[in-house]
């Protein structure tokens, strides 16, 4: 049993099934007699007083602002080490992944708003279908195993990291509440703290860590969302130390299985308990359900698509070597699986609005990530060669 279980969680596609797992017990819990416990343990009161400082939060919200910017400081490690040695160094490599990114950011938030133009308390869900779930998607494609070609697994690793970028930007700039000026200019210290000890060559990862708790809490105070202090975090810590070490990359591969294997997990426990009750068909033709679904399933691999191929028509950039236009168009279609970083702006985008709205989301992105899931894996299945061919 042990060895079956260290297998399972060595292989890629582990972090995807557990997600999944996780997506279907919420919705279990959400629909079952116990359902008042499991919203009533997410409400549950959890609150950290040091003197002054108080925070007083739902459980929910712990998760999302606090176990959530763990996540972000690792898609921050992640995006630093691949814009500095990785797929994405050099402008020849960035290219194709960086329009493609871009295209698969434009036409599904286009898609949610040609639904949602007239009322402008749906609008602020533009940004929902506009993201991709990295963990899922290489998930998916980690099931076809070595008959996808390295190239293309590079190739949505890079688009999805491109992806996490816009959507950090997006998060910063739409989804910020009021700002306090005091607790900014905390932040502002706490990061200029960290950029000195790093031109000083610093290696330990001890100061950097107490000065993000610090960090944190400034901006979970300051009206910028916590989670962007993650990333923060991650561009200060040093890629290459003077030893030869690498603080950020052993960070990395420190933080990977608690984000895989508890993070993210918790996360879509928390988050994806979808009440049905009530629902009905006329729910999947809600400006915000319809909208969701369609910019995922037909605005991401479309824009995906139109922007890579201009790209390439333009000689702004090349598709990678051994790799066919059959073969990206599925792997376009799994870009449409937006669970995690769609929950998460979810939740940021309808914070406050009536409980329908978020209902409506959630159902928009589960139906809409879990059919591109299984037309990106069909599809890409039957496009690469059979084993022994």
């Amino acid at each position: 049993m042990e060895k079956a279980i260290r297998n399972f969680l060595s292989q890629e596609s582990a972090g995807g099934i557990l997600l999944m797992g996780a997506v279907v017990l919420a919705m279990i819990f959400a629909n079952s007699p116990v359902s008042g416990l499991y919203q009533g343990f997410l409400d549950t009161e959890v609150q950290l007083r040091i003197g002054a400082l108080d925070i007083d939060k739902p459980l929910l919200l712990w998760i999302n602002d606090g176990l959530m910017a763990l996540f972000f400081l690792l898609i921050g490690l992640e995006v630093k080490r691949e814009l500095l040695e990785g797929a994405l160094s050099s402008i020849s490599k960035a290219s194709l992944p960086t329009f493609a990114a871009i295209g698969g950011m434009v036409f599904p938030a286009l898609f949610y708003l040609a639904f949602n133009y007239s009322n402008p308390e749906t609008q602020v869900g533009w940004a929902i279908p506009a993201a991709t779930d990295i963990a899922f998607a290489l998930g998916i494609m980690a099931l076809l195993g070595n008959r996808v070609p390295v190239a293309l697994k590079v190739f949505l690793l890079a688009l999805a990291i491109m992806d996490d970028l816009g959507v950090i930007v997006i998060i910063a700039l739409f989804y910020s509440a009021e700002l306090s000026m005091i607790s900014l200019i905390v932040a502002a210290m706490s990061i200029a703290l960290m950029v000195i000890i790093n031109r000083k060559g610093v290696s330990s990862l001890i100061p950097y860590g107490l000065l993000g708790v610090i960090l944190w809490v400034a901006v979970l105070k300051s009206g910028v969302h916590a989670t962007l202090a993650g990333v923060i975090i991650a561009f200060c810590i040093p890629l290459r130390a003077k030893d030869g070490s690498s603080p950020s990359e052993h960070l990395e591969h420190s933080l990977h299985p608690w984000s895989t294997f508890l993070i993210l997990p918790v996360f879509a426990f928390a988050n994806a308990g979808l009440s049905l009750a009530g629902m009905t068909m006329a729910s999947f033709m809600e400006p915000i359900t319809i909208g969701i679904i369609l910019g995922l399933l037909v605005g991401k691999p479309l824009g995906v698509l139109l922007f890579s191929w201009f790209a390439v028509k333009m000689k702004w950039a090349e598709l990678p070597q051994n790799v066919s236009w059959l073969q990206i168009a599925p792997v376009a279609a799994m870009c449409g699986i937006g669970f995690t970083m769609s929950v998460f702006i979810s939740s940021l985008a309808f914070d406050g609005a009536p409980d329908a709205y978020g209902d409506y989301a959630r159902l928009g992105i589960l139906t809409g990530s879990l059919l591109a899931a299984l037309i990106g894996y069909f599809w890409l299945d039957k496009v690469l060669p059979k084993k022994g061919e």
